[in-house]
């Protein structure tokens, strides 16, 4: 059985457990997400897709 998870969903779990810790603050959490989407709508987003399907696609050959 595969179970997929979104990306997103998965960096925002990331993110809310750092700022839970207090590993982040609130500021940087912003920045960081405003990073995020403003990264995909750029010409980086095809292939930091790639790259990150390639890496999803090797975990069960490990």
């Amino acid at each position: 059985m595969a179970v997929t998870i979104s990306l997103a969903l998965l960096f925002g779990g990331a993110l809310a457990m750092l700022l839970r810790t207090r590993s982040l603050g609130a500021g940087s959490a912003f920045v960081a997400a405003g990073f995020g989407y403003f990264l995909a709508s750029t010409g980086a987003a095809g292939p930091i897709n790639e790259f990150f399907a390639a890496v999803i696609d090797a975990i069960p050959n490990v």
